[in-house]
């Protein structure tokens, strides 16, 4: 089985973990890296990403997948970083199922289930 790191702000779910993920030794390093608060300049999403590349290199001995997801700015450079300690970005991919409720008062309930299917690799 591959092992797959998970450098995402959220928990792998079950079916993540059945194929292999596995979470950071300190997650809550990893949610920071990946949090903003204010509008980051250039070289802070680039400092995030080597950081965070940094992080997944200690983890995976030897290299492999890292499962990543987060403001979309600063993915390209967190493959890029990953890519140049030889470590494979891979994302969740994920069915969208919305199940609508009519309640007795004419409301109607929505809730989202994200069903993951697989990951999609990047090249």
């Amino acid at each position: 089985m591959n092992r797959i790191l998970n450098l995402t702000q959220h928990m792998a779910t079950p079916s993540q973990v059945e194929e292999g993920v596995f979470e950071p030794a300190d997650k809550k390093e990893v949610q920071n890296l990946l949090t903003f608060a204010t509008l980051p300049s250039d070289e802070q999403v680039w400092t995030a990403a080597k950081r965070l590349a940094d992080v997944a290199a200690r983890e995976m001995n030897p290299p492999g997948e890292v499962m990543i997801g987060g403001a979309p700015y600063l993915m390209p450079a967190l493959q890029s970083a990953l890519a140049a300690r030889g470590l494979q970005a891979i994302y969740s991919f994920s069915e969208r199922k919305c199940i609508e409720e009519a309640l007795p008062d004419g409301t109607v309930k929505k809730t989202m289930i994200f069903d993951r299917t697989g990951f999609v690799r990047t090249y």
